[in-house]
């Protein structure tokens, strides 16, 4: 499933592709931080947040795209650090849900030494860009759990 782009060729993921086990909107339930998490998306969705009942609220949405309208409130005060963390907890969340589920780990081990892209055409901080000059943050994460999760293995 790759694709090539410039002579380069590169392996597609997308955040918000629920079929896609590397994508933050897959439901794989997770434990971390003494809760259960139905997505990636919730977690990182509800870090935003300092108050905990709303991160709780968040938690608990019914789906990742209601988790995910949840977190663009603005109503409810963000963490101070959350720019500074962002990538942080979308890599602990997406690294806890590889280690707690193989298939996961393995759908990345697919990917070889293949570049990893978000193939978003519109957002450029996660994703490529339509231009693909944008940052692919959410490639460059899971680039970085499919090595630690090879180190870990030797």
């Amino acid at each position: 499933m790759l694709f090539e782009h410039k002579d380069k060729k590169r392996f597609p993921v997308s955040r918000t592709d629920a079929s896609n086990p590397l994508s933050s909107y897959a439901p794989f339930a997770f434990e971390l931080d003494g809760a259960e998490w139905p997505t990636v998306e919730h977690y990182y969705q509800a870090m935003k947040f300092e108050d905990a009942a709303y991160r709780d609220t968040i938690r608990l949405a019914a789906s990742p795209k209601e988790a995910a309208k949840l977190g663009k409130s603005r109503w409810q005060k963000r963490r101070a650090d959350w720019k500074k963390n962002t990538v942080t907890y979308m890599t602990r969340g997406s690294y806890i849900k590889c280690r707690q589920y193989p298939e996961v780990a393995a759908a990345l081990a697919e990917s070889g030494d293949t570049d990893i892209a978000e193939m978003s055409s519109y957002d450029y901080f996660w994703g490529c860009g339509r231009d693909m000059r944008g940052h692919n943050h959410f490639g460059k994460l899971w680039m970085g759990i499919r090595q630690k999760l090879r180190d870990e293995q030797a």
